[in-house]
C-alpha cells in the first residue's frame, strides 16, 4: 500500500477551514525546525517533493473528492474539522459526502491518531456507528477563552478560525511542540488570500475578502461576530445549504446579492434578512460605497463572502477574489 505512513503525515479534511488549518500547522512545524512539506489541495504536488528523509513531516489538505477516489492512501494523523452539507451535486447525497470524509479514518491502522470536532452532529453519528482502529480525540471547539488568552492576532477572533486553532493545539500536544513558539507563529500568521482576508482597515471602514466562501456555514462563522455589516453574496448556491443564524442576529446585516441566482438565495434567506438584488458585483459595490460615502462618521464593515460557487461568472474563487479587490481599489479612490 502506498502511504505517507513511513513518515509522520498529518491529513486535514472537513467542509470548512482545511487550507487555513493545514497552512498554520505547516508554519508552526517550520518555525520549530521540523522538515515539514505542505501538499495536497494546498502547497506542492506530493510527487514533486525532493530530499525526503525519515524526519520529513507531510501536512496534507484533502478534499472529499480526493478521499473518495483514493484506494491506497493512509495517514498516521487525521483531522476532520467539521462536516456540513456540501458538494452534494458531486456526491449525490449527504451520506456519500460524509462517507468520503470518513475514508480518512477508515484507512488508518492501529497506532494512528484521529481528531474530530466534538458535538458535530454528522461526525458524532458516524463515529457512534463505526469502530475505527485509530485512537480518536474529540476536539472541543467552544468555550475556548482561556486557551486564546495569548492570541492577539485578530484573524483568529472569528469562531471558524478559533475552531481551526483548537485542532492545531491538540495535534501540537501529540507532537510535543514548544508552546511559546507555537503562540508566536499563530500571532504572526497573516492568513490566506481570499479566506477572511482583511484587505482594507482604516478609520471607519473595514473590508474583508472571503471569496473562498462557497456555503452559508463558512460565511456564518464570521458573520456571527460582526455588527453593522454590508454582506455581499452571490454565485451558485449549494444544494441543500441552509442559513442558520437567527433573525435577531441577522438584523445587524445589510444583505446584497449579486448575479443571476438571486431568487435561489432569496428562497433560502426569506423571513430572516432584508435583501437587495443586483445584476453584478460592480453594480453592488457602487451602491454600497455610495451609501458609505454618505455616512462617513459611522463604522462600516464590507464583508464579501459569497456563500456560493463561483462558476457562474468566474473561473474559480481566486478569480472572483481578484476581481473584487480590483473593484474595491477603484471605489476606495472615491472615499
Amino acid at each position: 500500500m502506498f502511504s505517507f505512513y513511513n513518515n509522520e503525515s498529518i491529513t486535514i479534511t472537513g467542509t470548512n477551514g482545511k487550507s487555513t488549518t493545514a497552512k498554520i500547522l505547516h508554519d508552526v512545524l517550520i518555525d520549530q525546525n521540523r522538515d515539514s512539506r505542505l501538499i495536497g489541495n494546498i502547497g506542492n504536488p506530493a510527487l514533486s517533493e525532493k530530499n525526503i528523509t525519515k524526519k520529513t513531516i507531510f501536512v496534507i489538505e484533502a478534499s472529499s473528492y480526493q478521499l473518495e477516489y483514493s484506494r491506497i492512501f493512509r495517514s498516521k494523523y487525521a483531522a476532520i474539522l467539521n462536516i456540513t452539507s456540501d458538494h452534494i451535486e458531486r456526491h449525490q447525497n449527504l451520506k456519500n459526502y460524509v462517507n468520503a470524509k470518513f475514508k480518512l479514518l477508515k484507512s488508518q491502522i492501529k497506532g494512528s491518531f484521529a481528531y474530530v470536532k466534538k458535538n458535530d452532529e454528522l461526525i458524532t453519528k458516524k463515529i457512534n456507528k463505526n469502530n475505527y482502529k485509530s485512537k480518536i480525540y474529540k476536539v472541543q471547539t467552544s468555550n475556548l477563552n482561556k486557551v486564546f488568552n495569548k492570541i492577539t492576532n485578530r484573524y483568529f477572533f472569528s469562531d471558524g478560525n478559533k475552531e481551526n486553532l483548537s485542532f492545531i493545539f491538540q495535534i501540537a500536544l501529540k507532537l510535543k511542540l514548544n508552546k511559546k513558539k507555537l503562540i508566536k507563529t499563530i500571532n504572526k500568521f497573516k492568513g490566506l488570500d481570499f479566506r477572511q482576508q482583511i484587505i482594507f482597515d482604516k478609520k471607519n471602514l473595514t473590508i474583508i475578502n472571503d471569496s473562498k466562501s462557497t456555503s452559508f456555514a463558512s460565511s456564518e462563522n464570521v458573520l456571527q461576530n460582526l455588527n453593522d455589516v454590508y454582506w455581499i453574496l452571490g454565485g451558485i448556491p449549494k444544494k441543500g445549504d441552509k442559513f442558520k443564524l437567527s433573525k435577531i442576529k441577522s438584523r445587524n446585516f445589510k444583505t446584497f446579492i449579486f448575479g443571476e441566482h438571486c431568487n435561489k438565495f432569496l428562497k433560502i434567506l426569506k423571513n430572516k434578512l432584508k435583501v437587495k438584488c443586483f445584476k453584478n458585483l460592480q453594480e453592488t459595490l457602487k451602491v454600497i460605497f455610495s451609501e458609505i460615502n454618505s455616512q462617513k462618521s459611522k463604522k462600516n464593515i464590507v464583508f464579501f463572502s459569497p456563500a456560493g460557487a463561483s462558476f457562474d461568472s468566474f473561473k474559480n474563487f481566486e478569480d472572483r477574489g481578484l476581481y473584487f479587490n480590483k473593484l474595491v481599489k477603484k471605489y476606495l479612490n472615491g472615499i
